[in-house]
Parts: structure tokens; sequence; C-alpha cells
């Protein structure tokens, strides 16, 4: 009876044994239907970080969706391959995707953990999690968790080990925005995968399990047993020594967050306009999320030198103006740190400080300065105090504040208990002494050009990027005012004309027609000068004169020469566009005299030497220019390669030369004398809009050209005197300075074919034959021209006798008496 028994029990189990091997056979075979294909992972192409360089390789800026930067296993350090298997899947070089052992091992310690309210244990592989992150959704059901073993299962028969530890190191996301090792590393500790210590590599094994459950700042102490769970692990399974892991336990997290997108300092107008460029030339999803390597023009002295001196130069107009007031007014309490510790600061603008006043008397200003923050983003306990003395605010003792202009007598007529302001450190760090810092109302922007290439060396498009965006460089479409004019004359002296034509600079009266009535023109200060030169009427500045030989060669033609510069795309072809009363950008007007710098050769400004793919192929370059000798396998004595030149030429070399010279002597006797403090040959022109509402200046070395522009970003008058030569000039000639020192003076390239021949400046006619005496000058004239034997006068006559022109009778008079007009 009980041997009958036990043959039904055992049949009616092996029965319900098969029933559910069907059964599981059958669910299984049911969830391998419509499995996603597994073989996209050879396609795998994850979004990988766009990084930024400068010129030398300095990472400038990185913009991403997912902070990704893929990592072939081969470059993979062991220290974190261990770190990673240790915290998720030990076995996982031995198993065939799922971990009979491991699943085991979480059964039994989630039943003795049943009730005790701790998270489950997990038992899945990381074959098992890249089909999850891959393949699959987050859901959590049977079902997935069936897909997921079986996906587990062929991913291991398809795929190497390897290659699948590589996916998992390179997809999963690790908190702060970063996906994949390398980019964790970078976000956590700002170094690469390779420089990471033991701690620091067993904090990132512990972050894929959650990693806001082990935020470093918000979740430290669960973090750091984490962190110190996945040591032991690494010791258990004989990666290191006991000793290494006690020691690597004794220390903190030690993060060190990477800061924002942009790295290389002072670079963050360059940085947005190369964004903006890739943007348009390849769409947003390419600069995101393409992994794109761009090696951009900025050279990071040049930017430092630009950027320092546009400050100055900003600084000095404005400080001129008197002291506006404080940033706000905050009650002084126990804690002042505290109480600014929020106020936000110029992130580009390191030197400056928000400080608040504690208290005044008429020699002294007793502040404190806001403190740092930590790593956390917590403010540090220390307080700095500090002095603003009345000799380091003397500039602030004219207050112009709305309503209230007037002039303070001493440090607490300006400053009161309260005021936030801003502050520069004297000295060292840690020095006590402070300057007043005003944030400018006044904005400009400087471009530094290589006239030879278009590369943009530097560039700053404001006072400071984190307080407007607005890149004044590229951006701002300003009147360039009398800095146009080098391109008016420049059309004359390719069509016929020569330094020493005369033009006659007196009033002179344009009917416009009917709709705008007649234009009346006049010079900087009001004055004229009669018969000039054209060299005289560049280096002075003189409307009229332009204004006469624009009329004379016809405004088209000046039109022409404008769009080959590229100053216009399409300039309307009237006589006050001569005085520069287009609206063009200092990009433009730096590359427009990059072609008077290099012997007319067209060029196109760039601010991205090459870019590259993924993969490392180029796929842009800005060098366009064909050496076709430049990849010979190896030398053999054969003559050195040399670059074919095939940009258009857009003005005659000799052309190019006389207007560089008669600009060199704007710097020498000129507008923009200045500028001679250099000591090297320079050539430029200043440019100043009506009402001053503009200032410009536009010069070059013979390797280099500096285009810089001061004004408000909603036009306004500066005051009288704000003219490009007292404005914009000094923050040419700082950079300059900084930029050439050390350097060897070069002079301008005379072309071949030119003739220098002594002449006398204010007449145009030939100097006496030894060439010397005042007011003699070597102009350079083209083949087959000379200085005129006869005295003739452009713009006189003619017009005089058609009722065009109107002349003071003084000028009349000594024009027919044969003085020339020049006095």
């Amino acid at each position: 009876m009980l041997l009958r028994l036990f043959g039904y029990l055992f049949g009616m189990g092996m029965l319900l044994a098969i029933v559910g091997v069907v059964v599981v056979s059958w669910y299984v075979s049911e969830q391998s239907k419509d499995l996603p294909d597994f073989e996209v992972l050879n396609a795998y192409e994850p979004p990988v970080t766009t990084r930024v360089h400068a010129a030398n390789g300095e990472l400038m800026a990185e913009y991403a969706r997912e902070r990704r930067l893929y990592l072939p296993i081969q470059a993979v350090p062991e220290l974190i391959k261990q770190a990673y298997l240790s915290a998720e899947d030990k076995n996982f070089y031995s198993h065939k995707g799922i971990d009979p052992h491991g699943l085991a091992r979480a059964v039994i310690t989630n039943i003795k953990n049943y009730g005790t309210g701790r998270r489950a244990v997990g038992a899945s592989t990381i074959t098992q999690q890249v089909a999850k992150n891959f393949l699959l959704s987050n859901e959590r059901s049977i079902d997935r968790k069936i897909k997921e073993a079986i996906l587990s299962l062929r991913i291991e028969q398809a795929y190497s080990k390897d290659r699948i530890l590589e996916l998992y190191l390179n997809e999963i996301f690790l908190g702060l925005g970063a996906y994949g090792i390398a980019g964790a590393s970078l976000t956590y500790y700002d170094k690469s995968v390779h420089e990471l210590d033991l701690h620091e590599a067993a904090y990132l094994a512990a972050l894929p399990k959650g990693p806001n459950n082990y935020h470093p700042f918000r979740k430290t102490e669960e973090a750091i047993e984490r962190r110190n769970w996945v040591i032991d692990r690494m010791a258990a399974n004989g990666y290191i020594n006991n000793e290494e892991a006690l020691k690597a336990k004794q220390k903190g997290l030690e993060v060190n967050p990477r800061r924002g997108s942009s790295y290389l300092f002072a670079s963050e107008y360059f940085s947005e306009e190369v964004r903006r460029e890739i943007v348009d030339r390849y769409g947003e999803d390419a600069l995101y999320e393409g992994g794109l390597s761009i090696r951009t023009t900025l050279d990071p002295i040049m930017q430092n030198y630009a950027r320092k001196a546009l400050i100055n130069g900003l600084m000095a107009y404005d400080t001129s103006r008197g002291y506006r007031g404080p940033l706000q007014t905050v009650e002084v309490g126990s804690d002042w740190g505290e109480t600014i510790g929020d106020i936000e600061n110029f992130s580009d603008v390191p030197e400056w400080r928000v400080a608040v006043v504690l208290g005044t008397d008429a020699e002294t200003a007793t502040i404190g300065v806001q403190p740092g923050k930590e790593a956390s983003g917590k403010l540090k306990e220390d307080r700095l105090v500090g002095t603003i003395s009345l000799e380091d605010m003397k500039w602030a003792l004219q207050i112009s504040i709305e309503g209230d202009k007037r002039t303070a007598k001493g440090v607490n007529g300006v400053l009161n208990a309260g005021d936030v302001i801003f502050v520069e450190q004297k000295g060292d760090e840690g020095a006590r002494q402070f300057v007043l810092r005003q944030k400018p109302k006044v904005s400009g922007a400087i471009v530094v050009m290589d006239p030879f290439t278009g590369r943009v060396l530097a560039m700053a498009g404001g006072f400071s990027f984190a307080d407007s965006q607005f890149n004044r460089a590229t951006q701002a479409y300003r009147q360039p005012g009398s800095s146009f004019k080098p391109f008016v004359y420049a059309a004359a002296l390719d069509n016929g004309y020569t330094p020493s034509s005369v033009v006659l600079d007196a009033p002179i009266k344009i009917d416009q027609g009917n709709a705008l009535g007649i234009w009346e023109p006049k010079n900087y200060g009001g004055k004229y000068a009669g018969p000039s030169t054209l060299r005289l009427g560049i280096e002075r500045s003189r409307n009229l004169m332009t204004v006469r030989l624009a009329k004379d060669m016809g405004m088209p033609l000046v039109a022409q020469y404008a769009e080959r510069f590229g100053v216009y795309d399409k300039m309307l072809p009237v006589l006050s566009m001569s005085l520069g009363s287009g609206e063009t950008t200092v990009m433009r007007m730096t590359a427009a005299y990059s072609v008077l710098a290099n012997g007319g050769r067209s060029i196109k400004p760039s601010l991205i030497d090459r870019i590259q793919d993924r993969y490392g192929k180029t796929i842009f370059k800005h060098e366009e220019r064909i050496c076709n000798d430049c990849n010979a396998p190896s030398w053999e004595g054969q003559e050195e390669p040399e670059l074919e030149d095939n940009r258009e030429q857009v003005l005659d070399p000799m052309t190019a030369y006389q207007i560089t010279s008669m600009m060199e002597g704007v710097v020498q006797r000129g507008t923009a004398t200045s500028v001679k403090v250099l000591g090297v040959p320079v050539a430029g022109k200043t440019g100043t809009t009506n009402e001053e509402k503009d200032a410009w200046f536009v010069g070059y070395t013979p390797d280099m050209v500096t285009g810089v522009y001061v004004g408000f970003d909603t036009p306004k008058p500066m005051g009288r005197g704000s003219t490009g030569g007292g404005l914009a000039a000094p923050i040419f000639t700082e950079f300059m300075q900084a930029a050439l020192a050390d350097k060897p003076p070069v002079d301008f390239r005379v072309p071949r074919g030119i003739k220098l021949v002594p002449i006398n400046r204010k007449t145009g006619l030939l100097a006496n034959a030894d060439g010397e005496g005042e007011g003699v000058i070597m102009e350079a004239f083209k083949p087959g021209t000379s200085p005129p034997d006869v005295y003739s006068v452009i713009g006189f006559t003619d017009d005089l006798l058609q009722g065009e022109l109107t002349v003071s009778p003084d000028a009349n008079r000594a024009i027919v008496s044969g003085t020339g007009g020049l006095y």
C-alpha cells in the first residue's frame, strides 16, 4: 500500500514537473518573441561630449547633453575594472550572462534581510545591465527580468567579455550629469581616469546603484559607507591588500567637481561664437551629441592681453564719469558674510570681489569681503575684513547718481555702512588693502587677427561674459565713422590717384534731392585746411576732403571696394557712406584691414582651424592654400615646399602699401599719435561717429591686425572728446605693448615696383634734390606715377563753376593768391 502511494505521488510529481517545464518553456518561448535586436550594439554610438580647444591644445569648453567621453576597453585602467567588477559582478569573466551563484547569494541575503527595512540585494550581472540599459526599459516586472536574462545569454554568445564591459563602462549614468567612467572622472575629480587614486575609483564604482543615494555633498555618510564597501570587496577579491584598503578607507571623498562648460580663462566670448558657428554649420545634435573635437585659432596669451586692455580702457572711461552708487544696500548683521554670500560676482573677472561697507570716516572705509565657497557650494567660514583708502577711490569723489551730481570731500561722503560694492585687492592674496571698482556702463570689443590667414587670435566682446553674453565684436552693428575712410582712399589710389594728389578741404553742400534736401558735412572741430594731399586728408581725418574725393570717383566705385573688402555685403552708393555712416562689426572691419596689411589678398576670418568627428576624421579645416609637396615621405635634399596662395587678389599690392604708408602717418602725425609710444612700425585709423556715439581704432603691424570699438549698447553720446584717438587707440596701444614685448620691430614689406620719392608733405610737390628739410617725407609711387609738376586741386574749379561748392572768402583769397590754402 505504501509502495503504491509512493508511486502515485512520484508519478504526480513527475507530471507536475513535466507540466511545469512545459509551462516555463512556453513562457520563455513567448518572452523570446519580438525581443529587441541585440545586434544594434554593433552600431553603438552614444551621445559624446564635444570639446573645444585653443590653438595650443588647452581645453576651452565642453558641450553635451550627456557628459560622456568614450573610452575603449584597452584604455580603461585595471584599477577601474577591478573596482567595478568588485562592486557589480565579481564573476563577470566566468559566467555566461547569468550568475547562478550570485543569484543564490542574493536570494539568501534577501530572505535574511526580510523585515529589516534594508533594500533588496540585486543579482543582475553586468551583461544583464547592458541588456537593460541598451535594449529594455526600467520597468520592474518578471517579464522584463526574463527578457533581460534571455538577451544576456544571447549577448554573451555574440560579443566578447571585453566588448560587453566596454559598453557598460561607457553607458552607465553616474550622477552630476556624467555618463561613463571617463566623463564621471572629469566631473567628480577634474582628472582623467588614469590619474584616479584607489579611494576615488572605488567611489565612482559605488555610484551605478543610485547616484543620488550616494551624492558627495547631500549624502556624504552614505557615500563613504558605500565606497568603503567597494574597497572591502576589492580586498576580498585579491585586487588590493588589507593595508591599501585601510589607507583608502581613512580618506574622505575628496570630490572636486569640475566647473561649468568653459575652462580656459577669458575665453567665454570666443567659445560662444564657436558654439554658434558649429550649430549653424552642423546643427545642435552634432554639437551636443556628436563628440566633435574642435581646434580653434585662439592664442590664450593674446586673449589675456586683449581682455585686460579692453577692461582697462572701459574702466578708464567709466571712472572719468564718476561714481554711480552701490550695487545695493543691506543691513549689516552679526554675520555680514552670510548677508552678501549669494550676491553674484563676475566669474570671468576674478580680480574683483563683492564687499559690504562696515564703516567709514573721511579717509578710510572698512569693508567685509564676500567669503568664498566650498566645493559643495557652502560658504567658507573665514571672514576677510579690509580697507579702502581715499587715495584708492579718488575717482569716486565725483558722484553722478540720477538727481545727485556733486563732489564729495571724503570717503564718508561717498560710501555708507551697508553699501554693497565691487573691490579689487591690492598686492598679494591675503592683503587687506582694496581699490573701489564699478562695472562700466560703456561697452566695447576687441578683435586680433593674423592678416595672412584670417585666424582670429583673440576676441573679447565686452567687459564680462557673465554679465552680458552679447558679443559686440560680431553681433553689434555700429557705424565705423572715419575708420572706413582708408577704403575710400584705397579705391582712389587703385584708380589713378596718388598719395600726393590734392583735394580741396573746404565747406561743401550736397543736393540729395527733394526728399533729403541739402547735406552739409563738416570736419570734426568745424575747421578746414584748404587744398591738401590725400596723405594729409587721411592723417587728419578730413571729412570734407573724403566727400569730395568720393564724389570725384563716384560712389558706385567706393561701394564696389567696400564690398570687396567685406566691410558690407551690399553698400548703398550715397556720399554719406564715404564717411562710414553704414553699420558693420568689429570683426568685419578687422578682416577688411587685414587685406590692406597682407598686400591685398582676400581673407576669410575664422575662429576654427580644424574640426574632427568622434573617430578623428577631419571634416573641416580653415587652411585652403595648396601645398603639393608638403607630404613627401622623406627628405632627399629637395627644395622646401611652398604654399600656393589661391586667394583672390582684391587690391593691388602697391596700393595696399601706399595706404599702409599713409596710415603710418596717422600714427606719426595724425589723429592717433598716442600709438607712437609702441616704437615699432604701425599703421591705423581712428573713427568717431556723430556726437561721439562710437569710437574706433583699427591698426596693424606687418603681422598682426587689431580692431577696437567703444560705445554704449544703446547708442548715445559719450561726451565731447570721446574720440577714437582718445578711447579706442589707448586700448589698442596697451594690447600691442604686451603682445609685441621682447619682439624685434618689423618694417612693412615694400612691394616690388614701388618708388620712394621725397615730397613736401603739405603740397605733394617734389622736394628739393637732397630730400631733406621740414615737412619732407618719402612718399610711395607706383611705376608710371610721380609727384605732380603742376599744383592742381581736385574738387575746386569744376565744383566752383557749377555752383556746388561754398568756400569762405579767406580760403578763396588764399587759394587765388597762390598760398595753396595751407594754413
